[in-house]
């Protein structure tokens, strides 16, 4: 008999749910029902999930009504066997009388007995009520916390569960947390709830009330409008698929504006601009492609509609983002007045532990420094050249630009040799509209920013990771623990 298929629909409503966690937990969640179901004997005809900041979502597509019956063969003892092995058989099998067991006869001609146990398939729905319930009370969030006096916990507190198969509620024992059929729209512009039946009222009713329940919609949506909003000033937006990935998290309605910021910041590295705006603020950068350099312009995503079209959103964001590169040009002038070969900034890398046990961080730059000068000898790169490129190759390290920004180091050095005179060792070309040019001496990082001519680079190159990392892993093995 072919069983009638249904839909699942189930939806976590909750507070925010961290951008950076919502594209793991939806993989969770189908892996972990998909699972559970094929383990309960139930088979599907697709699946799929979504996530919102404040809802993580999935449908199961044709799941039976109920679990298939199931006719099970259990091997007993050999007739003739004990009492007691005959006892044991007859309860674990669920009979009342040997005689409601067959005999059978083995390849060696033992006889045993056998029982056929018929199990009927249990309702999909009682099955389905069990499998959310573990699922959510065991669920792998990096961090969860409790609400009130419960033990429940989530990614950040839970208040309602939709869980509907074939349309009709799912009965789920959730500690202080409501299940039923109503979920809630956008939280400004679609407060309250609703109920629904299955996906395709409930998207579309999302939809209507300001959610777009699917992230990758989300994320052209994002791309679409910043492209446009770019391309009316003749501007381009600076590609950032790992912005756009969290960004598309921390929105359910999707208002692209874009921003103006003082030109007079342009001074600033390219990379401390759009580090500033990515990492603090979240906003793009955007390129003047006729000045193939960054323009004074950024891209904000709102999760409001606003009445003024967002110009208010805009101009607050602008003043936000000038305190911020305000901060970042107080450190670049700082750094620019002393260079980056003052000698106090290089003393201070002394001050640095590198290991406890091999010195600081301006030994290891002086060790860099006598490998690199043997170094050059052999492949007849310029040893003084080789020496200056090795004994500045950590020198950002103690910038106040990096001290803020740590994620720039190795660019901030390649920035500020470039503001000196004229030399052999140049630094590479300036970042232009956000584009990095990198060719690390220093391997395993971003520590050297420096492009020496070819056979100084050649004698840098070889220093790591072979002959520097070689010394350092060697050192750290001698205060390794013997035995």
């Amino acid at each position: 008999m072919t069983l009638p298929m249904a839909q699942l629909l189930l939806e976590l409503f909750s507070e925010e749910i961290p951008a950076r966690m919502q594209a793991k937990a939806e993989r969770d969640l189908e892996s972990l029902l998909a699972d559970r179901l094929k383990a309960a004997g139930l088979t599907s005809e697709g699946r799929g999930t979504f996530s919102t900041p404040r809802r993580l979502t999935i449908v199961v597509e044709g799941l039976a009504s109920r679990q298939p019956d199931v006719q099970e063969e259990r091997k007993g003892p050999r007739v003739g066997a004990a009492e007691a092995a005959i006892a044991g058989f007859l309860r674990g099998a669920g009979l009342d009388s040997i005689d409601q067991a067959q005999v059978q006869t083995d390849a060696k001609g033992v006889d045993f007995y056998v029982a056929k146990i018929n199990r009927k398939g249990r309702e999909t729905p009682e099955l389905i009520g069990e499998i959310v319930t573990d699922i959510v009370k065991s669920f792998p969030w990096p961090k969860s916390m409790r609400t009130g006096a419960g033990t429940m916990t989530w990614v950040r507190p839970l208040q309602r569960v939709v869980c509907l198969f074939d349309g009709e509620v799912v009965d789920l024992p959730l500690e202080g947390v409501i299940c039923g059929r109503e979920t809630e729209g956008h939280r400004f512009h679609a407060p309250g709830a609703f109920s629904v039946r299955r996906l395709e009222d409930y998207e579309a009713e999302l939809k209507r009330r300001f959610v777009v329940l699917d992230r990758e919609e989300r994320k052209r949506m994002i791309l679409a409008e910043a492209k446009t909003l770019c391309a009316a000033r003749n501007l381009e937006l600076v590609d950032d698929p790992g912005l756009l990935d969290e960004v598309c998290g921390l929105v359910e309605w999707p208002v692209v504006l874009m921003g103006e910021m003082d030109p007079a910041f342009l001074e600033l590295p390219g990379e401390v601009i759009r580090l500033t705006m990515r990492t603090h603020q979240k906003y793009f950068a955007v390129r003047d492609p006729a000045k193939k350099a960054l323009a004074p312009n950024f891209i904000i995503v709102a999760n409001v509609a606003a009445k003024d079209g967002g110009k208010a959103i805009a101009a607050g964001n602008a003043r936000v983002l000038s305190a911020r590169l305000n901060d970042a040009r107080f450190f670049w002038d700082m750094d620019r007045k002393k260079g980056l070969e003052d000698r106090e900034r290089l003393a201070k890398l002394d001050q640095i532990v590198f290991h406890a046990k091999l010195g600081s961080v301006g030994d290891k730059a002086r060790r860099i420094e006598a490998l690199a000068a043997d170094l050059a000898h052999i492949v007849g790169a310029d040893v003084d050249l080789v020496r200056r490129a090795a004994r500045l190759c950590k020198a950002d390290l103690v910038t106040e630009t990096v001290g803020e920004f740590p994620e720039l180091q190795g660019q901030i050095g390649r920035q500020l040799l470039a503001l000196g005179p004229p030399s052999a060792l140049r630094a590479t070309p300036p970042v232009s509209g956000g584009r990095k040019v990198s060719s690390p001496v220093n391997g395993g990082g971003k520590t050297v920013r420096f492009l020496p001519p070819p056979p100084a680079r050649l004698a840098g190159g070889l220093l790591q990771p072979g002959r520097v990392r070689r010394r350092t892993l060697q050192g750290k093995w001698r205060e390794a623990p013997m035995g």
